[in-house]
C-alpha cells in the first residue's frame, strides 16, 4: 500500500467512526473538512472503500428509508450504500491513532493526523508535534545551507521563492512550538502536582 492509500484509510476510518456515511457525503467531508484531500477524486475513494470492506473494517448498508431504495430502482438509478464503521474497523483505526513515527511527521500524514487529534490521546499527539517540529527544522536548517550556498547564484525571483518557502516552515515552527506549550499546560492543570506545604 503506497503512503498516501494508506492516509486516505486512515482518515476515511476516522470519518467513519463519527457517524455512518455514503460515498458522496464522505468525499464531501475529505474535500472539505481535510483540505489534505481536496485532490482525491471517486476513482480513489471507491477502491479504497471496497479494500475497507474485504478488510472486514467497514459493512455496506442500503441508504437510509426503504422507500427512497424503492423509488431509486423504479427510476432506474442505483440506491445510494451507506457505509459503516465495525468494531474490528473501530479497534483498527484507534491502533493507528496511536503510531508516533516518523511517517506520521510527513506533510499529508500529519495533515490527516492533526485532524483527528480530538479522538488522539495527549501522549501521543505530543509525540506527533515534536516529531513533526523536529522534522521541520531539520528541512529548514537544511534550506537555510542551500541558501548559503547558493544565494549568489540565484535571481531575485529564485531568491524570493526560497525565501517565502522558509518563511513558511519558520511560520509553521512557531505555530507548532505554541501548540506543544498548549498541550503541556493543559497537562498542567489536570495533573497540578502535590500542593507545596511550606507554602501553608
Amino acid at each position: 500500500m503506497s503512503r498516501r492509500s494508506g492516509i486516505l484509510e486512515f482518515a476515511v476510518l476516522g470519518l467513519l467512526r463519527e457517524s455512518p456515511m455514503h460515498g458522496y457525503e464522505l468525499r464531501k467531508r475529505l474535500n472539505t473538512s481535510l483540505g489534505v484531500f481536496r485532490a482525491f477524486s471517486y476513482g480513489t475513494l471507491y477502491p479504497c472503500l471496497k479494500t475497507l470492506v474485504a478488510n472486514g473494517w467497514l459493512i455496506e448498508e442500503p441508504g437510509s428509508a426503504p422507500e427512497d431504495a424503492l423509488a431509486a430502482s423504479l427510476a432506474g438509478r442505483r440506491a445510494k450504500i451507506v457505509y459503516r464503521l465495525t468494531a474490528a474497523g473501530k479497534e483498527h483505526f484507534e491502533e493507528l491513532l496511536s503510531h508516533t513515527g516518523p511517517d506520521t511527521w510527513e506533510d499529508e500524514s500529519f495533515a490527516a493526523r492533526f485532524a483527528f487529534f480530538g479522538q488522539t490521546e495527549r501522549e501521543v499527539r505530543m509525540r506527533v508535534l515534536e516529531g513533526r517540529r523536529s522534522r521541520l527544522e531539520e528541512r529548514l536548517e537544511k534550506m537555510r545551507a542551500s541558501l548559503a550556498r547558493t544565494r549568489e547564484r540565484l535571481d531575485d525571483y529564485t531568491l524570493e521563492l526560497q525565501r517565502h518557502g522558509m518563511e513558511s516552515v519558520e511560520r509553521e515552527v512557531r505555530w507548532l512550538n505554541e501548540l506543544i506549550e498548549s498541550e503541556r499546560a493543559g497537562r498542567d492543570k489536570r495533573n497540578p502536582g502535590p500542593p507545596d506545604e511550606t507554602a501553608k
